[in-house]
């Protein structure tokens, strides 16, 4: 139960601090790159691709890319449209072979593109993102640290897709399904679709964003082909490519990298690949958590939102009634959930991070029955991945909640349903804080 009281002893201070000393600093981790022209052109690139502010890494999770429903056999070639939960959507379109350019048009009929047979399953643990690529001796330095198992490079950017500033990441199709989740791993379907030229987008992305599967969308300049739902847990990155689909689209090439340690601390090994990585590198950690007073079941009440605060967010909020809600949007004329509570708690001084699966790690989870106006609730929505955060919500009180629902609907106060509640947050400024 949370401790309410004002007063508390210099005893709970001490461990109020210690805890949010604890609490991980790459905590729903946010990286950020600077915007900036690219310096190279791929060979008939209609426009190039500014390197853009990427929201990366937050809770990198076990579940990247997971798909949920498809029950296709590792070594099928079947690249049937696998039905989801929801009337309408699949989660990987039908092959469609051929030109890989992303130069666009018809695709004639070819051999499938070729991917490496799955042949082991990588856990990941940390995850490096740098602004320009990382050189070739950082990489090797990487991967010899002691405890390092295995790193895998790949790139990471913004890309516009149908007017969307979307987080990409490029990854070589053969090796970079063993970092992922096996049911995903062990589709070929989806794999070959990706080394053959198309875009794996996030559920979110294609349900409330507009991009509908099989699709075929402008990606910075080229046409690409929507061939997978499929939501990645690396806080904002919504769609995956090849690495050859990445540099057509102008994205730098090998600027991060995912990192396997399973027998080291985490915290440890990411201070220690600070030391060596260019300046201006980001690390996180996988599966951040949120880390108790040590000794302690009670957070004081000076841990969380003043009343003063919490009422100026409540009023942000509620001041945005009937403004649509927008895939991406943050205000202040349009929204998308997690949007909405970023901005609405900002005019509160309250930073908050910018994705739902950030969020849900800005404070301690406490009952729905304890709920108070002003703490958060969240969701796990996505068929694509069961486990991924993928919508908050605020609460609004007696049974109430303020959100920006979804792609149609309006930012708008609305009972509470349980239907895959993951939880309640209560925010914590100084938690919220770490979290980048």
């Amino acid at each position: 139960m949370l401790d309410r009281r004002a007063r508390f002893s210099t005893r709970v201070r001490r461990n109020l601090a210690r805890a949010l000393s604890e609490t991980r600093q790459d905590l729903a981790y946010r990286p950020r790159l600077p915007r900036r022209d690219p310096v190279r052109r791929a060979a008939g690139l209609r426009r190039a691709v500014p390197l853009i502010t990427v929201l990366l890494v937050s809770v990198l999770s076990a579940d990247v890319l997971i798909l949920t429903g498809m029950d296709e056999a590792a070594g099928s070639d079947t690249a049937a449209v696998q039905i989801g939960r929801r009337p309408g959507h699949g989660y990987v379109a039908a092959a469609q072979r051929g030109d890989a350019s992303g130069r666009g048009g018809p695709r004639p009929t070819a051999a499938p593109a070729a991917v490496a047979p799955l042949t082991r399953l990588i856990r990941p643990h940390l995850f490096v993102v740098a602004d320009h690529p990382l050189p070739p001796d950082v990489v090797d330095r990487v991967r010899h640290q002691k405890g390092v198992a295995s790193a895998e490079v790949t790139d990471a950017a913004g890309v516009l897709v149908d007017g969307k500033r979307v987080q990409t990441m490029g990854v070589d199709p053969s090796t970079f399904r063993a970092y992922t989740p096996s049911i995903t791993a062990a589709s070929d379907a989806l794999w070959r679709n990706i080394a053959d030229g198309d875009m794996a987008v996030s559920f979110e992305l294609g349900h409330d964003g507009g991009v509908k599967l099989g699709s075929t969308v402008d990606g910075g300049g080229r046409r690409l082909r929507i061939g997978a739902y499929a939501t990645v847990g690396m806080g904002s990155i919504a769609a995956v490519v090849s690495h050859r689909t990445a540099m057509a689209l102008g994205v730098p090439q090998g600027n991060a990298l995912v990192v396997s340690a399973p027998e080291v601390d985490s915290g440890k090994l990411r201070s220690a690949l600070l030391s060596i990585l260019p300046k201006g590198s980001q690390v996180a950690t996988i599966n951040p958590v949120v880390v108790a007073p040590k000794g302690r079941t009670a957070w004081p009440a000076s841990a969380f939102m003043a009343p003063q605060q919490l009422q100026t967010a409540l009023q942000a909020a509620v001041s945005k009634l009937g403004r649509p809600y927008v895939w991406g949007a943050e205000g202040p004329d349009s929204f998308d959930c997690s949007g909405l509570v970023q901005w609405a708690y900002g005019q509160a001084g309250v930073r908050m991070p910018r994705v739902a699966a950030q969020q849900w790690a800005a404070g301690p989870q406490i009952p729905l029955s304890q709920a108070q106006p002003g703490d958060l609730l969240f969701w796990r929505n996505d068929p694509t991945n069961p486990g991924y955060i993928s919508h908050v919500a605020i609460y609004w009180g007696n049974g109430k909640m303020l959100h920006a629902p979804h792609t149609g609907d309006v930012v708008r106060i609305a009972d509470v349903y349980t239907k895959n509640l993951a939880g309640v947050v209560r925010v914590s400024p100084a938690v919220a804080a770490r979290v980048r």
